[in-house]
């Protein structure tokens, strides 16, 4: 989940990379969503920050977080928890 506040919009740059690793992996196993914390009461602890953070769930459970835009952090932690 790529969460975001309004003023900064979801973090456009690691679109092409997700779209690159899903086709990888196969649509079935990966899914992404971006939500928007002002709106998100759930979110509220990640309100007030200038960088994207991305919440990585598996089976309904958080299980990593990446804070900024670190395409290799990223595809490393999608891998791992896939």
């Amino acid at each position: 989940v790529d969460v975001f506040q309004a003023w900064c919009g979801p973090c456009k740059p690691v679109v092409n990379l997700f779209q690159k690793i899903r086709n990888e992996v196969g649509s079935n196993l990966l899914h992404f969503a971006v939500a928007e914390v002002d709106s998100t009461d759930a979110l509220e602890q990640y309100r007030g920050q200038c960088e994207p953070v991305f919440l990585f769930y598996t089976g309904g459970e958080l299980v990593a977080v990446v804070r900024g835009a670190d395409a290799p952090l990223l595809q490393k932690t999608i891998l791992k928890h896939l």
